[in-house]
């Protein structure tokens, strides 16, 4: 069996694990052949927990969950130097970053402090305690989740950490056909007492499943699109319209390389070898939803960010 057929099983086997949540099963995949991190916003009870889990499961590699605080300190991320009188030197225990997948709960409830640890880890895949930093695993994932319903106590995620996530997909209650087989599977782990055991899929075939995305044919006019639509959210003035009075500052660099990626690997996950402007569309809301800050005239006037990307969308020509 190929590497790509591997994963088009490996997420039919989380949908079916991850009842109503298609979406974000799908983009939890773009995210691990993306090599990226995954900011997931919705409501408690929606399953943000249990995928992260799930997808630890079915691949190689270890898990931690991290329920951010206000009270939470750096090195409760990291780790922390122990002394040891019988020998009178230090020693560095590692914290729970040092492992694959890491699910950090609530991740606006922890301070700035805490934030900027996580932020080292996401964006050099390292940490640093004193004068000595430490490499993290090759294969390193964080999925943070927010609640956007509870705001008392939170500490706003800053526009640079928001920066480093790959992705900010929104997750949505379930329909009612979904709401069933919710309890019908709930029923029958609680019977059996047992889940639907699934090979994992090694580190090893997923690095070299990363190679093969990275090598998915992209025509010059796709991405020369893909380019076109990250400028315009920085020269908005160029589209016409309401979008320059409504987008304060646009998406940096590092979303024209996360579109590219994903759109990538959007294309893989669907058993294609080429990149079409589907591809790049499909993506382009979860990769512009959390970097394109907007003004104080579009947020007076109740205008999202979504609503931008879809003009965006309409207004920048297609290939």
């Amino acid at each position: 069996m190929s590497i790509k057929q591997q994963f088009i099983e490996l997420e039919q086997f989380l949908k079916s694990r991850i009842i109503g949540q298609h979406e974000l099963v799908h983009k939890m995949l773009i995210a691990l052949l993306a090599d990226g991190h995954l900011l997931v916003e919705g409501a408690p009870g929606l399953a943000k927990t249990r995928a992260i889990k799930e997808l630890s499961t079915a691949v190689e590699g270890d898990f931690h969950r991290i329920q951010f605080t206000p009270d939470l300190l750096p090195a409760d991320l990291t780790g922390t130097e122990i002394y040891r009188p019988q020998e009178g030197t230090f020693h560095f225990q590692k914290g729970p970053l040092f492992h694959n997948m890491i699910l950090a709960d609530e991740i606006n409830r922890a301070p700035a402090k805490v934030q900027s640890a996580l932020l080292e880890a996401m964006a050099e895949r390292q940490i640093t305690v004193g004068s000595h930093s430490f490499a993290l695993p090759e294969l390193f994932l964080v999925m943070a989740t927010q609640n956007p319903i509870e705001q008392e106590g939170t500490y706003p995620l800053p526009e640079a950490q928001l920066d480093r996530f790959l992705m900010q997909v929104i997750v949505d209650y379930p329909d009612t056909e979904a709401e069933a087989e919710i309890l019908a599977l709930n029923r029958q782990e609680a019977l059996t007492g047992e889940s639907t055991p699934i090979n994992p899929l090694s580190q090893q075939d997923l690095f070299v499943a990363r190679k093969e995305v990275l090598s998915t044919y992209m025509a010059p006019e796709i991405e020369e699109y893909l380019v076109q639509l990250i400028i315009s959210t920085r020269q908005p003035e160029k589209l016409g319209g309401a979008l320059a009075s409504y987008i304060e500052y646009g998406a940096s660099p590092r979303a024209t390389i996360a579109l590219d990626r994903c759109a990538r690997a959007n294309a893989w996950l669907n058993n294609r070898d080429y990149v079409t402007p589907g591809d790049v569309q499909t993506v382009l809301f979860d990769i512009l939803r959390h970097r394109i800050i907007l003004s104080y005239q579009a947020e007076a006037e109740g205008v999202t960010a979504d609503a931008i990307i879809d003009e965006l969308i309409k207004q920048v020509p297609t290939p």
